[in-house]
């Protein structure tokens, strides 16, 4: 195998990405992408695609390219160009993310499966990709209903997150909740549903992990919150006990006229977590609300703004009201308020068999 040895307890949530959540079958051609750091990863999802009948495309990023890279290499997109699917496993590092915007603008054009594997790690493997997402992809899709009548979301934790959502309905809410198709790609851990909100306003405390390479550089923020003001749906303030954090993080929101401006609110949909494990990949599919600064994903949402940057900011424990009805306490969905089980809880949280 091209990228080396498998970890055998990578196995079983390789094969759910595979086989369940981007629906692989035997012939198509699929792009395998990874770097070094990732190796163990890709090493278990190629096998879960040559078992399944796949012809696997794998590159290693550093034998194409020097990191960071700063511009997505040819040898990636042309691989792209011509796969049914594409599988991208990597750690990020500082000044890529227009590299990856790059790749994913080839995905969307062509229209083809994608799985964004961005942060992943062995643990993750372990534990996110092992969820039953079916069952996520019912809550998800039940929540997406929803919101798309909604007009205001509150969201609010022990810790002092306390701010009020309003949305535009000509705006779509997008669930990417781990099965895969071809007009929206999907992170995968997944479990989540998202739209790009009119307007934010009032506190986010950020203890759980921050986007971008803030989360490989400064890691878990419950010591070192970020503490954010919004008004308008744009960050006026940002203060961190953590300087240097405090002062990335207001530089990486000034880099254009719309970095700081919230781009994203998102609702995580992944029963099968339950804790923040200080990963952004996973950490932002565990059952809350999260936003993001920068990028809409306009492609998705229809929202007709841009942004170079795009940075999640996630927060513990929410609770959480949709016009006025509370539908998650204390970081638990409150099912029946969707008319589904609480039994899905439950089920949600069952991992697939090894």
């Amino acid at each position: 195998m091209f990228f080396g040895v498998v970890p055998d307890d990578l196995g079983p949530g390789a094969r759910n990405a595979v086989e369940v959540c981007l629906g692989i079958q035997p012939g198509e051609h699929v792009a395998l992408v990874a770097d070094e750091a990732s190796r163990g990863v890709a090493a278990a999802l190629e096998v879960a695609l040559v078992e399944r009948g796949a012809d696997a495309h794998p590159l290693l990023i550093e034998s194409v390219t020097d990191r960071p890279m700063r511009t997505a290499p040819a040898q990636i997109l042309e691989a792209l160009e011509h796969a049914d699917a594409g599988i991208m496993c990597v750690q990020p590092q500082e000044g890529e993310l227009p590299a990856r915007m790059a790749i994913v603008a080839v995905i969307e054009r062509r229209r083809i499966r994608y799985a964004h594997m961005v942060g992943v790690t062995p643990r993750i493997m372990r534990e996110g990709m092992r969820a039953d997402y079916r069952q996520v992809d019912r809550l998800s899709q039940t929540l997406c209903a929803r919101m798309e009548h909604a007009t205001s979301l509150t969201v609010k934790t022990a810790s002092g997150t306390d701010f009020r959502a309003t949305f535009d309905h000509s705006l779509a809410w997008v669930k990417t909740s781990g099965i895969i198709n071809p007009r929206y790609w999907s992170n995968l851990p997944a479990g989540e549903v998202f739209t790009t909100p009119g307007s934010v306003d009032g506190r986010f405390i950020c203890d759980g992990t921050a986007g971008d390479y803030f989360n490989a550089k400064y890691g878990e923020l419950h010591r070192h919150p970020l503490v954010l003001e919004i008004r308008g749906g744009r960050l006026i303030a940002a203060e961190c006990d953590h300087a240097d954090l405090q002062r990335d993080f207001w530089e990486y929101c000034h880099t254009d006229a719309n970095s700081d401006r919230v781009g994203e609110l998102a609702f995580g949909t992944n029963l099968g977590l339950r804790e923040m494990i200080g990963i952004l990949l996973q950490d932002e599919k565990v059952p809350g609300v999260h936003i993001a600064f920068g990028d809409p994903y306009g492609s998705q949402t229809h929202a007709d703004w841009k942004s170079q940057t795009h940075v999640d900011v996630l927060t513990r424990h929410c609770d959480v009201w949709i016009d006025g009805e509370q539908v998650i306490a204390d970081g638990q969905y409150l099912l029946e308020r969707f008319a589904l089980s609480p039994n899905l809880i439950a089920d949600g949280g069952l991992r697939i068999a090894d």
